[in-house]
């Protein structure tokens, strides 16, 4: 996997660099087929504005947005977004494969 973080209009320490390469790498634990991440931090203002976006394989990407006065807080708030976005389609996945069958779900009612 893949992890890039980028300033847009603005340096970032090594130090917030770090923490959001620690934080997106930890998103493997709940889906093991990312390919790359992208965060992107920009400065609007006097908050933050942190953008995530995670491309796996065969599927559209998942996109996580934060914004706060924090740059540690908006990357948590926004890793917890996708986190939500992933677990939601990796249940979406699980369930599909168990619907039940045209003849449990359709059987007609017994007569009396």
């Amino acid at each position: 996997m893949q992890i890039s973080v980028s300033g847009r209009h603005l340096h970032l320490s090594p130090h917030v660099q770090d923490y959001a390469r620690t934080k997106a790498a930890k998103l493997s634990q709940f889906f093991n087929k990312i390919q790359t991440v992208d965060v992107v931090i920009s400065k609007q203002g006097l908050d933050y504005a942190v953008e995530i976006i995670v491309k796996p394989d065969h599927r559209e990407s998942f996109i996580g947005r934060g914004s706060g006065s924090d740059v540690q807080a908006c990357i948590d708030l926004s890793l917890d977004k996708l986190e939500r976005q992933i677990t939601r389609y990796k249940e979406k996945i699980r369930n599909r494969k168990h619907k039940t069958g045209l003849a449990e779900g359709l059987a007609p009612p017994e007569l009396l």
